[in-house]
């Protein structure tokens, strides 16, 4: 029986993402991370293989490859190689935001063309990340609160997405709801029963509990399990060379910028809960870290990735902080990419016990951006009208599908997203209401803006 009780050895660093924890508890916290987000990882592999009728085997490789190149691009973001890695614990998967564009990419030219548009795209992003990175000095308490906040409310809906998966667009079979209610019950009473460090275990607890409970009531479907390989490499460019037309790459540009503005939003959002400084310089690494999944992932059979939103619910939930978790995980997945049959027995987890753990880590990461906008001065300024227009935008895709329809495509492409029309209300009213603003108010620009953040001349401190 080993001990739950965790150990803290700071290797000459005060930054809480640099905790080191016992082996066992790596290996369990590190699980835990991967069971919320593999769902998410296999989907859009899943979408577009499906959409172009690729074989089973096919959807395997696409399956494989998604895993293979989130662990890797996971262990690379935790640990930092050269510019690239944030060294956070920042979770990195197969991007749902291109998943639409690529599917039309494929449908019409094949995957070749997808991967082609994918790593320029890649190499587009880049070139880019310096510019976006600047913008740091613009994110004060007003800006990171409000977009903290759009990622928990835009991630509510996804975790009810599951518990009514099988619905068919009806009410929600009362086996599902009981599915996810026992699996919630089961997190919030081991969060509070469990002693210490073992109550962070809560979310794996409630997600095997829960998968227990759905096995009793037969509900657990093992058939596929032993379908496929055991052990599985993968092929490199095993769909063809990388195709480059021009209109595809163009598309994915548009893409990549909305993938680093999420990205942006959260790695902010991870320096924010777990309390450490994200400067511009280490912002910029961590989107190298994203970029990098559409630049090499295509070479293994995989596609553009990004920050995860629901591994951020994680963190603010449990409070463990520490990077090398995260880096477990990341090595975890990499070994549900080179043995498939694990991943077969991950994804025999019913929808409706995700969904159910779901509630309590997206809602937490709602709470932490609430928790932060509390640290900012609502008297005599405009910071009131800045959240509420960001979270106006953050909603519209959720309570409105298709209100971006009738726009542009790229602009609805963009905007689709309610974490990035969050993001863009929020850094523009600030620019325009505690920048220029105050700029034009004292004729100087001098000065902290209303919420304390540092001005545009000082440098980027901590935000914990």
């Amino acid at each position: 029986m080993f001990s739950l009780r965790r150990t803290s050895q700071r290797a000459g660093s005060a930054r809480p993402e640099d905790e080191k924890l016992p082996p066992h508890l790596l290996t369990l916290y590190g699980l835990q991370h991967i069971l919320t987000m593999y769902a998410g990882v296999v989907t859009p592999p899943l979408i577009i293989g499906g959409a172009i009728g690729l074989t089973t085997a096919e959807l395997g490789i696409l399956v494989s490859a998604a895993l293979l190149v989130s662990g890797l691009a996971t262990v690379l973001q935790t640990l930092g190689v050269w510019r690239f890695g944030a060294q956070l614990p920042v979770v990195i998967g197969i991007s749902f935001v291109p998943v639409s564009a690529m599917t039309a990419i494929a449908e019409e030219s094949g995957l070749a063309v997808v991967f082609g548009a994918a790593m320029a795209s890649g190499v587009f992003g880049l070139l880019l990340i310096p510019f976006m990175a600047g913008l740091r000095r613009f994110f004060p308490p007003v800006v990171t609160g409000s977009v903290i906040t759009v990622i928990g409310l835009s991630l509510l809906p996804v975790a009810a997405g599951w518990i009514t998966e099988g619905a068919d667009g009806g009410p929600p079979p009362l086996g599902d709801l009981g599915l996810a209610a026992a699996t919630l019950v089961i997190v919030l009473v081991l969060a509070r029963v469990l002693p210490g460090a073992a109550s962070k275990l809560a979310v794996l607890g409630g997600l095997i509990l829960g998968t227990v409970i759905a096995g009793i009531a037969g509900r657990v479907d093992f058939s596929e399990v032993g379908e496929g390989p055991v052990f599985s490499f993968g092929q490199p460019f095993y769909f063809g060379l990388p195709e480059f037309h021009i209109a595809a790459i163009v598309t994915m540009c548009i893409v990549m910028v909305v993938i680093l503005a999420e990205g942006i939003a959260d790695i902010l959002a991870v320096g924010e809960i777990v309390g450490t400084e994200v400067d511009s310089r280490r912002l910029a690494n961590g989107l190298r870290a994203d970029v990098s999944a559409a630049v090499f992932g295509p070479v293994l059979n995989s596609f553009p990735g990004s920050t995860f939103s629901q591994n951020v619910g994680l963190i603010a939930l449990t409070r463990i902080k520490s990077r090398y978790v995260v880096a477990v995980g990341g090595l975890i997945l990499i070994t549900l990419g080179l043995f498939p049959i694990l991943g077969r027995i991950v994804a025999t987890i019913p929808m409706p016990v995700l969904g159910g753990a779901g509630l309590v880590l997206f809602g937490s990461v709602a709470a932490a951006g609430v928790r932060t906008l509390a640290k900012v001065d609502f008297d005599n300024n405009l910071n009131l009208v800045i959240v509420a227009v960001a979270l106006g935008f953050g909603v519209i895709p959720i309570a409105a599908p298709e209100f971006y329809e009738a726009f542009p495509e790229w602009l609805a492409m963009i905007m689709h997203s309610g974490i990035v029309g969050g993001f863009v209300a929020a850094l523009v009213l600030n620019v325009l209401f505690n920048v220029l603003g105050r700029a034009s108010s004292d004729g100087t620009g001098a000065g902290a803006p209303p919420d304390g953040s540092p001005g545009l001349a000082e440098e980027d401190t901590p935000r914990g």
